[in-house]
């Protein structure tokens, strides 16, 4: 059963909202994070890692890191860099990037709602990140970067949103990377209770992107979560790399590929625009890939996706990229990244070959997520991509050695 509840977020000052917030850590080089902290001392970087601009950290126990930021965010306390909403709130979050607004509703989920499935999933996770995150939420509290959840449109969901979108928001930025960023606080508790019952009411919801930072939340009681009805979300394709083509020639590898392939030349590069459809670029030359009749299920809501026929036909079986969780010889590229830049990295030698995808449709993946199924990894790009510590909710009960929140 779907259950959610409003929480009293902290929240940057007015004066500091594009100051605190950040991309997660792993979007930046280490040089980047680094210039970041030393220049910027109010960043929320200073909550994830003090090691970036404390040298004596990189090489101390885990437990010496979660102090200082333990330390760290009493700070912020404060100095009233954070300031905590003084009651349990739900809030609308917008996010307006590249001509594309997408709005949705901040709540925390309880745990219990993804335990028993009532929260679906459709993707596998990665034991060590899941590990990761779970061993700083619980040392720290900091639940400051969302899961973004979909769902069938709701009218009253909708009808409530559009009436705190005409009210002046409490946050209101736009962030480096230009995108704008804004929060409305929903305050009434009879719109709270309403969107508590609407939520209710629906049978199941399905993480869009975030499937790490749920599962890591298993020891929680709530979590950080975004609703986005399937109408706003945005699911762009992960393009695939391959260092080498094991041992085979360019002549060679198209020939095997032909087997289960008809193959096409392409004199620009190809951005699939169907499904069935996969755009491959190989020494020099770029070529449509159309698999042939019967070599996938076209009744198995995973094995029909181009994810699942690449890894299935190419990438296991002919370039011996068996897992691509834990194969170096692979690398990922989400549908932001230009088909131009994927082609230099091979034409520069970085790779050998290139793959392009038609980007999995919100539909299949509630399909596959309502079969108990999961896709391969990396089959999805997901928009929108939050920043950290836009709102955080504090998890007091997970710290060992809980520090006061200033009011």
């Amino acid at each position: 059963m779907l259950s959610v509840k409003p929480f009293s977020a902290l929240i940057p000052a007015a004066h500091l909202q594009s100051s605190v917030v950040t991309r997660p850590l792993e979007y930046y080089s280490t040089g980047e994070a680094k210039l970041i902290a030393s220049e910027n001392n109010y960043s929320f970087l200073h909550l994830i890692s003090p090691a970036l601009d404390h040298a004596y950290l990189r090489d101390m126990h885990q437990d010496f890191v979660f102090r200082k930021i333990v330390e760290n965010f009493d700070s912020f306390l404060e100095d009233k860099v954070l300031v905590q909403v003084d009651h349990p709130c739900y809030y609308v979050y917008q996010v307006s990037a590249n001509g594309l607004t997408q709005t949705g509703l901040w709540v925390l989920s309880d745990v219990k709602s993804y335990l028993d499935g009532s929260i679906k999933k459709h993707e596998l996770t990665v034991e060590r990140r899941e590990r990761q995150l779970s061993e700083y939420l619980q040392n720290t509290g900091l639940d400051a970067n969302p899961v973004l959840i979909t769902y069938h449109p709701v009218e009253a969901i909708e009808t409530i949103t559009q009436k705190y979108l005409k009210q002046s928001p409490v946050i209101d930025f736009v962030f480096a990377d230009q995108t704008g960023h804004k929060v409305w606080v929903i305050n009434s508790q009879e719109d709270i209770e309403l969107i508590t019952d609407e939520i209710g009411k629906l049978e199941s919801v399905y993480i869009a992107d975030g499937h790490h930072r749920a599962a890591a939340m298993s020891k929680m009681d709530f979590f950080s979560t975004v609703f986005m009805n399937t109408d706003e979300i945005r699911v762009l394709q992960f393009n695939r790399l391959v260092r080498d083509l094991h041992g085979l020639s360019a002549k060679g590898f198209l020939a095997t590929l032909s087997n289960s392939f008809l193959i096409e030349k392409s004199a620009a590069p190809v951005n699939p625009e169907r499904l069935h459809q996969i755009g491959m670029y190989l020494d020099g030359q770029w070529y449509v890939l159309i698999p042939k009749p019967h070599t996938y299920n076209e009744n198995d809501p995973v094995e029909l996706l181009d994810v699942s026929i690449l890894q299935n036909l190419i990438l296991g079986p002919v370039l011996g990229v068996e897992d691509p969780r834990t194969n170096a010889r692979i690398t990922f590229e989400g549908g932001t990244t230009p088909l131009e830049e994927i082609q230099k990295m091979v034409d520069h030698s970085l790779y050998a070959v290139a793959f392009t995808l038609y980007a999995v449709s919100v539909e299949q993946i509630i399909n596959v997520a309502d079969a108990d199924k999961v896709m391969p990894p990396k089959s999805t790009w997901i928009e929108p991509k939050f920043l950290v510590g836009i709102l955080t909710n504090y998890c007091i009960n997970s710290v060992s050695e809980p520090v006061k929140v200033s009011h």
